[in-house]
């Protein structure tokens, strides 16, 4: 099964397009449930639409309240207000995410994207 993408709605246009330039399914919150959703309706429908969740909200990557083995995958996007470093972020990203092409890679894990490196939690 081809990787498919959830994008909460803090996340730039800019890395959903990364994303489906690279040949991924990206599906966008706003087009699903109301933005302004909270975090368990949002977690949810990512996993009601099969879906890795991405999102710049530190909250889903808190393994506690988040455990990454209840999901089918999160991705945290660690930007720290630096917009500019979105294309060496999603460089990183679409590099890592050719190396496992396949969504039973991601279940159970969060990966933690900045620039120098991803992190996996599981």
């Amino acid at each position: 099964m081809s990787l498919k993408f959830f994008l909460d709605h803090c996340v730039p246009t800019s890395i959903g397009q990364a994303l489906q330039d690279n040949g991924y399914k990206v599906l966008v919150l706003k087009d699903h449930i109301p933005i302004n959703s909270p975090d368990e309706i949002v977690i949810a429908k990512a996993q009601e639409l099969g879906a890795i969740l991405v999102s710049l909200n530190g909250d889903f990557a808190d393994i506690v309240t988040y455990p990454p083995a209840e999901y089918l995958g999160i991705i945290s996007i660690q930007l720290q207000n630096h917009p500019e470093i979105i294309p060496l972020l999603m460089q990183r990203l679409v590099n890592y995410l050719s190396t496992q092409s396949i969504m039973e890679y991601y279940q159970g894990k969060l990966l933690i994207v900045e620039v120098n490196r991803i992190r996996t939690r599981e």
